[in-house]
């Protein structure tokens, strides 16, 4: 099956990138960033920013642009059957350069798992330097770890806001 990835949540005045791998099946169907209700990613940014839980998707993309925060995936586009990032195939990669140079104030990328990590770096050549922290996959596959210990990790992004 192929996928593509979303635009990015994102202005110019972001501080900070947080990138995951590619969209799962549930994001794609429902046309939303970590659209799976078992995905910590919004739970964990609601906290990290003490604000309420929302389920809107308007109220999810506003915390992130008033807190500066963009979003995106990695990859632009690849060949996969369900969810798993250890299914994707064929991939290639978005365009950070231009992406970067538009948003001059980021200062850090913050990976959601490993395999976003990963195929960054197989894949991207920046010009500019950037802090760069791989944190612990917020999809519902990742069970090696607690809710709360993820959480501790990912308090990591309010040292940029």
């Amino acid at each position: 099956m192929k996928s593509f990835s979303f635009p990015p949540i994102s202005n110019s005045n972001s501080k900070i990138l947080i990138l995951g791998t590619m969209p799962g099946t549930k994001s794609l169907e429902i046309n939303q960033y970590y659209g799976h209700s078992q995905n910590n990613f919004w739970k964990f940014m609601f906290t990290l920013l003490n604000e309420e839980f929302s389920t809107n998707y308007e109220t999810r993309k506003k915390l992130l642009d008033k807190n500066k925060i963009a979003l995106w995936d990695v990859l632009q586009f690849c060949d996969r059957v369900g969810s798993l990032d250890s299914a994707i195939k064929n991939e290639i990669a978005n365009d950070f350069e231009d992406f970067l140079e538009s948003h001059p104030n980021i200062e850090a990328l913050f990976f959601n798992g490993q395999k976003a990590a990963a195929f960054f770096k197989k894949y991207v050549k920046l010009k500019k330097e950037y802090k760069m922290y791989t944190l612990p996959s917020t999809s519902p596959a990742n069970a090696g770890k607690t809710y709360e210990s993820k959480l501790e990790e990912w308090k990591i992004i309010k040292t940029y806001l």
